[in-house]
């Protein structure tokens, strides 16, 4: 009776631990579901972001390439409109054949930094009277090229057609053309406060009498070696004048060399230490150089500035003007 009993109990244990067995299975197996469920949820939902991710990201690319497409269809037709305007301002200025019509011996390094330029010259001849301009509008590229093409056209009308032949009132009368055309008054406080730097020099082509006047541009001649300078008033053309500008007279001999010139030459980083060019070492160049024929100057003129440059960016429009006037009378 009791061996029956015994074993009674030990079936009931065993049935409860199998019990207990399958429930603790069945317990694992619910987590399991719960945490495969989970995980297959979560990974969907990255699937799902991972995908719009990438969505956007086409959308953002797609939205960047019509972008970049617009961009270079607009500089195609900004770089094209300012290659029309260089060709327009050429056309303006003028040529090398029509400056050596004037002066056989001559040169002009004309280097833009940008496709059209602020720096300009002119060269004309009244009667035994020849006149050349040098000049530096404020700025470079497209501002600087609408001034220059405005100062072309009215030195062309205070020159030529009002005959003005003293190189201070031209400065004068230029310089109020300027400020009409930019301010509309002279003493207007919208008036456009940047200018324009000029140098002017009229030649007697029969006595050698030179006059000059500039506004920050100076003038050089060299004559037995040695170099002369002369300087031009401290105040641009384009707004309110301090004082009228004067006139500087001097007497030019056959094999005297002139240059003018605007600031970009002297003005441009390179060399060992990537410093300015400066003015003492652009007067040493000019001072080796100015016995050699006119084009080895510009040659030479040329590669001085590209050796020192190098792979420096271009910081300003250049341009040196060299000049040896034949005079006729001499004394």
């Amino acid at each position: 009776m009791v061996d029956i009993v015994t074993q009674n109990i030990a079936n009931t244990e065993g049935i409860e631990i199998l019990g207990n067995s399958i429930y603790h299975y069945l317990v694992y197996f619910i987590l399991l579901l719960i945490i495969v469920y989970l995980v297959v949820r979560y990974q969907k939902s990255s699937l799902v972001k991972t995908r719009k991710l990438l969505r956007d990201k086409e959308t953002a690319y797609e939205k960047i390439a019509r972008q970049r497409e617009e961009l270079e269809l607009k500089n195609r037709n900004i770089t094209d409109s300012l290659v029309y305007a260089s060709y327009m301002q050429e056309a303006l200025l003028p040529s090398q054949d029509f400056f050596r019509s004037i002066l056989p011996e001559s040169f002009i390094f004309y280097k833009p930094k940008d496709i059209v330029s602020g720096d300009f010259y002119w060269v004309d001849k009244k009667d035994n009277m020849i006149f050349i301009v040098a000049a530096d509008c404020t700025g470079h590229g497209v501002p600087g090229a609408f001034m220059s093409m405005i100062g072309v056209e009215l030195l062309n009308k205070i020159i030529l057609d009002q005959e003005v032949n003293k190189p201070s009132e031209i400065l004068e009368i230029l310089g109020k053309g300027i400020a009409r055309t930019f301010g509309g008054h002279i003493d207007s406080d919208s008036l456009l406060k940047d200018g324009m730097d000029i140098g002017l020099c009229s030649i007697n082509e029969l006595t050698g009498e030179l006059q000059f006047a500039g506004a920050f541009f100076p003038l050089y001649i060299i004559r037995d070696n040695k170099l002369t300078e002369i300087k031009g008033d401290r105040q641009s053309l384009g707004i309110p004048l301090e004082s009228s500008f004067k006139d500087n007279r001097t007497r030019v001999m056959n094999g005297d060399i002139i240059y003018m010139f605007s600031d970009g030459y002297a003005d441009q980083f390179g060399g060992p230490n990537n410093k300015k060019f400066m003015y003492r070492r652009f007067r040493h160049l000019l001072l080796t150089i100015h016995k050699f024929p006119m084009e080895d100057q510009k040659a030479i003129i040329e590669d001085s500035i590209t050796n020192w440059s190098k792979d420096e960016e271009q910081v300003d429009d250049m341009m040196v003007i060299g000049i040896s006037p034949k005079i006729k009378k001499q004394d």
